[in-house]
């Protein structure tokens, strides 16, 4: 690597790349970030790999403080979009950060991931064994995706009451084909007992 370029990059002669490999590389000018890609593309070259064409790329981090305009303002990485977004500091003053939050590709996943789980399907469960179920799974949503910026997960874990409710219209006959009435029923029970299901715990902590 150029002694110009203030990065260290560990290499062996026995190393091997995975077959696609992330990295994030912080810079202090777009100079220095356009020499660091020359560089990485050159070293690659060398030892008979490349950087992916439309994934290496030079991304602005825009805030408060860095103002200016650029083509590229976010990027996603390990399940985050990292993009300027509105925060609040301790004193409850709002200002731009820039800063990760779930990426709409992990959201669907998550979406498609509580699809298969086939709710409907499970009448001969109660609640409470649907939430031994899925819990685990729903608490591991929650720890990672729920680090940084934990509202923008309120929409994708909403939808796990949307499934709940499908769930409680086929189990139960007061509620065949009365979507808001069995939407009312599960949100007494989810303000009753918020401990049930993992996300109860998230979503209805932040509405009161």
């Amino acid at each position: 690597m150029s002694r110009e370029v203030h990065v260290r990059f560990s290499e062996s002669l026995r190393g091997r790349f995975p077959r696609a490999t992330r990295r994030v590389c912080h810079c202090r000018s777009q100079a220095q970030a356009e020499e660091l890609r020359k560089q990485l593309k050159k070293r690659m070259n060398e030892v008979g790999l490349e950087l992916h064409p439309e994934k290496t790329k030079i991304v602005y981090c825009k805030d408060g403080k860095r103002s200016e305009d650029f083509p590229c303002i976010s990027f996603d990485f390990l399940g985050y979009t990292f993009r300027p977004r509105k925060s609040k500091n301790r004193h409850g003053e709002y200002f731009i950060n820039f800063t990760p939050a779930i990426s709409n590709k992990a959201a669907k996943a998550i979406r498609q991931t509580s699809r298969s789980w086939h709710w409907s399907r499970r009448t001969d469960k109660d609640l409470e064994d649907l939430a031994r179920m899925f819990n685990p799974v729903i608490q591991g949503w929650i720890n990672y995706y729920g680090r940084f910026y934990k509202s923008a997960l309120f929409p994708a874990l909403q939808c796990l009451n949307r499934r709940l409710v499908i769930w409680a219209m086929r189990k139960y006959k007061r509620l065949r084909r009365h979507p808001r009435r069995a939407a009312r029923w599960l949100s007494r029970i989810a303000r009753r007992e918020p401990n049930l299901f993992a996300h109860w715990r998230v979503l209805y902590a932040s509405a009161e």
